[in-house]
């Protein structure tokens, strides 16, 4: 018996949605990362992206346990001397609570080729209301 390779011509995408208020962020960003690069698949392969599309809403509400709001620290640094700066959590979700989901996917995808378009395919929205209900998207329990 032969392992199987897939080829990608042959990779078909799905669409799933997941409310971020359901899991902590942690959770719900290796569920996602899951679906992203297609794992949960019986076809999956290493080498080929056949990830499927992610769909988050109601990033707002997003949970954390502990004191993660104050301690999680996100940095990142201008280039010049000194030029090192750093947002808690708490204030990165008051200003745009996707930085934080794709920062968390991010760190969970593998650091390859694909990681980029991978992460492509994630989309996130603040609200319950989001753009690609034409899609319709299956729902990630």
């Amino acid at each position: 018996m032969k392992t199987y390779s897939q080829k990608g011509s042959e990779v078909n995408r799905e669409w799933w949605i997941i409310d971020a208020s359901t899991l902590p962020l942690g959770k719900l960003a290796v569920v996602i990362a899951d679906k992203l690069m297609g794992k949960s698949k019986v076809t999956y392969t290493p080498h080929i992206d056949n990830g499927d599309y992610v769909v988050v809403v109601n990033a707002k509400n997003i949970q954390v346990t502990g004191d993660k709001l104050v301690a999680k620290k996100y940095y990142r640094h201008s280039g010049f001397p000194g030029g090192l700066k750093e947002l808690r959590l708490e204030e990165v979700i008051e200003k745009d609570p996707s930085k934080a989901i794709h920062a968390a996917v991010k760190g969970m995808l593998p650091k390859n080729k694909l990681a980029a378009d991978r992460l492509k395919r994630l989309r996130v929205f603040d609200t319950l209301e989001h753009a690609h209900t034409a899609q319709n998207p299956k729902e990630i329990k």
